[in-house]
């Protein structure tokens, strides 16, 4: 008779099971759990394993961090260390969650983010560090994923049935395992859109299923359209919304007319950039011949096509606005609207709604009318155009600017009419300085491309007189327009561009980042901020610090947004300010088209609750196209240096970072970066304190602002990433 076989018990230590079990209660802290369930989720089912469990479940009691809510089903016991916030993940997998609760944003460490991937709404178990007593916080939930799309090249391995995603940009630290039978027959090596499906306990990945096939990474159409995936937004309009743009009634109607102010015997022309196809507002201006002249500011009427409940306001509102980006328009209108019917195209009579003001020779306001008009454009300015006529002070328009036509060369009337315009326009322009305004006339980044959209050249463009005195105008109606809705009584509500007063913290690192250029900035009063925020960015025009310091001075600014709750706007000096004057491409600018005549109607105010939902969303997606707009400047600047890899360029230090400094390229802007490892001679470490990197032995520095001499190291337009080589210093 053989002798029966016992199993020898396991007598393995769990590994850090406080935590472990702490974190299972935790993330489903309304769920009671016993020991076998515990159990379960941690793989285990031998005798040893369960004793440890039950030890523990009884300790973690003791200590009153658990609560054993029935017989043998614990709970963990809530308390204020557990607060929700938004992560930001880091590059190395870390990150950070920025919390109303805590005035600093709390760190997460990598083995805590517990799946939580960026933007993701998060609850968190926030505890003191023990080394230094900083706070630190552990991810407990997942409450809402910021999204569920992601954008990225699909890796196929066939053979072995499945396939995984490598996402776009460094925030997303895990790539997306997707079944054999769930990509969509993308190949290997195709940009494709991945949406996620779960994300089982145990495993390093979640699991996905591709959506849309966007074409081989690397070309230029796939790159672009990479770009606005990457942020959720459309680059093609729906066919039921196309179909309803064009079957809209555009015809101009005697009785439509009827119900409008008539104003198209007035002198009206427009100023936009020669590249411009859709004129969104115009100028009409009268010399009334008693010292007053009247100045109509004039904006295509978007509401009167734009019907709300319709499925073109519905999707309208879904993109909320235009995006720009370096080869195209992504309009938030179909072109039969935006570039047709909408437009204020010349010897055309549109539909409009109005600012209208009469103003004496010191640009001050005596009267104002807003309501629905009539227009037709008499001229169409080029902004080369205009500013000629400025300079020269008369009619004469050298033919190297005349973009529109010689029509316009010898009409004395338009061309007074802009010469006393920008008279005013100046005014307004010294008077809204005075009272605190700040000026960012920061220099933007415009490529020549070739018929192909490859990137032929470079050039920067720079705002003057034309475009001030488009800009004075511009604001003028939304500043009055916005005035005249706040002091309506009962109060109504209106939808307001708001921008806060700047973060104290960050202007002291303006400080101290300008201090190393020789420059001060004044804190003792609001005004004096401003002041010497003004002084600064005239002082540094043509400097080699001049880019650096008008991104960081714009970094120290508040973000506008919209709202229903007006704060005023410091930027602009403003104590009411709305966005009016460009509907075309914004959709608050219809919200507030619609209310402005509602109330003009004498109906009751609209729901702030609802509109405050809609601003919002306009925030939010403004914030996406901004972004989506610098990503595709900073794609095109990738294409373009690829085509001079062979060449030195000088450049300014305009980032340190503990692994690498950041160069732009005084003569292009383009933007890259060297790595600390590879810069030779010495070893680097990175000196916060003094925004440098320093060598160990040579005590050689480079800092923010230095000129330095770069080389093209790496190119890579999928990963949209440029990287230097350091030849040396720049010698002058």
């Amino acid at each position: 008779m053989t002798k029966k076989k016992h199993r020898k018990p396991s007598n393995n230590k769990i590994s850090n099971l406080t935590n472990t079990i702490l974190s299972i209660l935790k993330k489903d802290r309304n769920q009671t759990f016993n020991y076998k369930q515990i159990a379960a989720k941690l793989g285990v089912n031998d005798a040893s394993s369960r004793n440890q469990i039950i030890k523990k479940l009884a300790q973690l009691k003791a200590k009153e961090e658990i609560k054993e809510v029935d017989r043998g089903k614990f709970q963990i016991i809530n308390n204020t260390e557990y607060h929700i916030g938004i992560f930001d993940a880091a590059q190395r997998g870390n990150g950070y969650v920025i919390c109303d609760a805590f005035e600093d944003d709390i760190y997460i460490a990598s083995n805590n983010v517990n799946k939580a991937l960026n933007g993701d709404e998060v609850e968190l178990y926030v505890y003191k560090r023990r080394k230094n007593g900083k706070l630190e916080g552990e991810i407990t939930n997942i409450i809402k994923r910021d999204k569920t799309e992601y954008v990225g090249i699909i890796q196929v391995h066939a053979k072995k049935n499945f396939a995984f995603v490598v996402p776009d940009g460094n925030k997303m630290k895990t790539d997306i395992f997707v079944p054999i039978n769930k990509i969509m027959k993308a190949e290997d090596g195709d940009k494709v859109i991945v949406t996620l499906e779960e994300w089982p306990d145990k495993a390093d990945s979640p699991n996905g299923r591709v959506i849309k096939l966007l074409g081989k990474a690397g070309e230029h159409n796939t790159e672009i359209h990479s770009i606005l995936a990457e942020y959720g937004l459309p680059y093609e309009f729906p066919v039921e919304v196309e179909e309803y743009a064009n079957n809209i009634d555009l015809e101009i109607k005697a009785e439509e007319i009827a119900k409008r102010r008539d104003m198209r015997k007035d002198l009206t022309f427009t100023v936009d950039p020669k590249d411009a196809k859709d004129f969104d507002d115009a100028l009409s201006f009268t010399d009334l011949d008693n010292g007053l002249y009247e100045i109509g500011i004039h904006i295509a009427d978007v509401s009167h096509y734009l019907k709300e409940g319709t499925v073109l306001d519905e999707e309208a509102y879904e993109r909320a606005t235009s995006v720009y980006l370096v080869d195209r328009v992504v309009p938030m209108l179909p072109e039969i609207l935006s570039n047709g019917a909408c437009s204020l195209r010349p010897h055309e009579e549109k539909y409009t709604f109005s600012a209208v003001f009469k103003i004496n020779e010191k640009a001050e306001i005596k009267d104002q009318w807003f309501g629905r008009t009539v227009t037709y454009s008499d001229a169409r300015f080029a902004y080369e155009e205009a500013q000629a006529i400025i300079e020269n002070k008369n009619n004469t328009i050298p033919a190297e600017v005349s973009l529109t036509g010689k029509e316009y060369k010898t009409d004395q009337k338009i061309a007074d009419a802009v010469l006393k315009m920008d008279e005013l326009a100046k005014k307004m322009r010294s008077a809204r300085m005075q009272s605190g305004a700040i000026s960012f006339d920061k220099v933007e980044v415009k490529f020549s491309l070739d018929e192909d959209a490859n990137p032929i050249g470079v050039h920067f463009k720079t705002s003057k007189d034309a475009n001030k005195l488009i800009e004075e105008f511009m604001l003028l109606a939304n500043r009055k327009v916005s005035e005249f809705v706040s002091k309506m009584k009962p109060e109504k509500t209106f939808v307001y561009r708001v921008h806060d007063e700047p973060n104290e913290e960050k202007l002291a690192a303006l400080q101290g980042v300008v201090a190393k250029f020789g420059h001060q900035l004044n804190f003792n009063s609001k005004a004096s901020v401003s002041q010497s925020l003004n002084k600064l960015l005239v002082d540094v025009q043509g400097k080699k610090e001049q880019n650096l310091v008008d991104t960081l001075a714009i970094r120290t600014m508040s973000k506008a947004n919209y709202t229903t709750d007006n704060i005023g706007h410091y930027g602009l000096a403003f104590d009411y300010y709305s966005h009016f004057t460009s509907p075309i491409r914004r959709y608050p600018d219809v919200m507030a088209h619609r209310l402005l005549q509602q109330y003009i109607d004498k109906e009751k105010s609209a729901s702030a609750e609802d509109y405050e939902v809609k601003c919002k969303h306009s925030s939010n997606m403004e914030y996406l196209a901004t972004k989506a707009e610098r990503d595709s400047i900073k794609y095109m600047q990738i294409r373009f240096m690829q085509d001079h890899q062979d060449e030195e360029f000088v450049g300014v230090i305009s980032g340190a970072t503990d692994w690498g400094i950041y160069v732009e390229i005084i003569s292009n802007k383009c933007e890259g970066m060297i790595r600390i490892k590879d810069i030779k001679g010495d070893y680097f470490d990175f000196d916060q304190e003094q925004y440098a990197v320093i060598g160990r032995d040579t005590k050689i520095m480079y800092q923010l602002g230095d000129e330095v001499i770069v080389k093209v190291k790496n190119a890579d337009l999928v990963k949209r990433h440029l990287d230097f080589n350091l030849i040396g210093k720049h010698e002058k």
